[in-house]
């Protein structure tokens, strides 16, 4: 019975070898993520006499080196939850002192005392881990176009003060930009109001014709009051101006792009999973939240209950009790994937802003909430809750 705790950080690890009763095997030792290293590493957990389980923390990428090559080998690896390796070291270190050589003993000595509750790591390949791994880089190139649509905010505010508000933004369905292909044409006030009110609506018309948007008339007309009245801080005149906003325009364009091939490889993935159809049909989850929710639960039947589930998106509440006394007015632990409950949030918005949808369970649900006194905000949490354990229960039934 040999505990092998692994403290992994960024390209390299420190690995401690622990027998029960706190028996050290050697002291802890450091091994880089090279095929040299890790080799070594291999050879000597080989050489070892007794049932060997190794244990480590994930690490969002930093594990997944030394994590696929010890896989291969053969060996029992069991990928903790941080949360519960640090709930552990706190309960069992009186100095709370750290450092590498420590926590690698911490966590040999973590699979010592759970040494029969260890869950083998299991390698999950297929549709699942892609659909994961396309999520997650769509939710990064997402912050990256919130950032750059930002920048180009902050540089319409100088030349077109109120404009962004004019137009929306991406559309993740189309690949469209409005706002961008409106100030890639008149990225100045001056450009506006260099013509006559009747000269900027045909123009205007012209330009939505052109581009395939719809040809307002009204809309034409305010934004030529609002560059009448807007006053830019930036001059026209300067060369650099139109430069700056179009190579801003140009950036935002490629984020475009590359959310939207992201976006589509994960429709395509999505729809051949047996429950891609059920979950398309819930109330909320449209063509683009479909494969992002998919992607983020991923195979529910290897969760439980429902509530596994709602624990995932860390929603639930803790319990939290002393002797006669519990707690009823609770927070949400916030403990599961933030991405999860971004994207489940997002399903609640759009679930409150249209029309009650056929599958109203949850909409229905949210609005007995209200009216009991909660908030939006509460009501809303709760009517997640209830969507996670309907989501839960009827993809289970796809699959029986």
């Amino acid at each position: 019975m040999i505990s092998v705790g692994i403290d992994v950080s960024k390209g390299k690890s420190t690995v401690c070898l622990l027998k029960p009763y706190g028996e050290i095997i050697c002291k802890p030792f450091e091994v880089q993520h090279t095929e040299k290293d890790l080799e070594e590493l291999a050879n000597l957990l080989q050489k070892l006499d007794g049932e060997i389980k190794i244990v480590m923390e994930a690490t969002g990428i930093y594990h997944l080196p030394i994590l696929t090559f010890l896989l291969e080998e053969g060996f029992f690896i069991s990928v903790i939850n941080p949360f519960m390796m640090k709930r552990f070291a706190r309960d069992n270190s009186l100095r709370g002192a750290k450092n590498d050589r420590l926590d690698s003993v911490m966590i040999a000595s973590y699979g010592i005392e759970k040494w029969h509750k260890l869950k083998k790591y299991e390698v999950n390949d297929g549709i699942y881990p892609e659909l994961r791994f396309l999520g997650r880089q769509y939710h990064r190139f997402m912050q990256t176009h919130v950032k750059h649509v930002q920048e180009l905010t902050h540089l319409l505010d100088h030349t077109a003060p109120g404009l962004k508000a004019m137009f929306n933004s991406w559309n993740e369905h189309n690949n469209r930009d409005k706002l961008s292909d409106f100030v890639e044409r008149f990225w100045h006030f001056d450009l506006i109001t260099s013509l006559s009110r009747e000269e900027f609506v045909e123009q205007y018309l012209l330009w939505a014709k052109e581009k395939k948007y719809h040809q307002s008339r009204s809309k034409a007309e305010k934004i030529y009051d609002l560059a009448s009245n807007g006053i830019p801080t930036l001059s026209s005149r300067t060369p650099s101006t139109q430069m700056i906003i179009q190579e801003a325009i140009n950036v935002l364009r490629i984020v475009n792009n590359s959310l939207y091939r992201i976006l589509s490889r994960m429709k395509e993935l999505a729809k051949s999973l047996p429950e891609y159809a059920t979950v398309r049909s819930m109330g909320g989850v449209g063509d683009a939240l479909a494969p992002q929710l998919i992607a983020e639960i991923g195979d529910v039947r290897r969760l439980h209950n429902g509530h596994a589930l709602v624990a995932l998106a860390g929603i639930d509440p803790p319990p939290y009790e002393s002797g006669q006394f519990v707690g009823t007015h609770r927070k949400i632990s916030k403990r599961g994937s933030p991405i999860l409950r971004k994207i489940g949030f997002e399903v609640m918005r759009v679930l409150k802003s249209h029309k009650e949808p056929e599958d109203n369970a949850v909409y229905n649900y949210i609005l007995k909430k209200e009216a009991e006194g909660k908030n939006k905000k509460l009501a809303k949490i709760a009517g997640l809750n209830k969507f996670l354990r309907i989501y839960y229960a009827r993809i289970m039934e796809v699959y029986r």
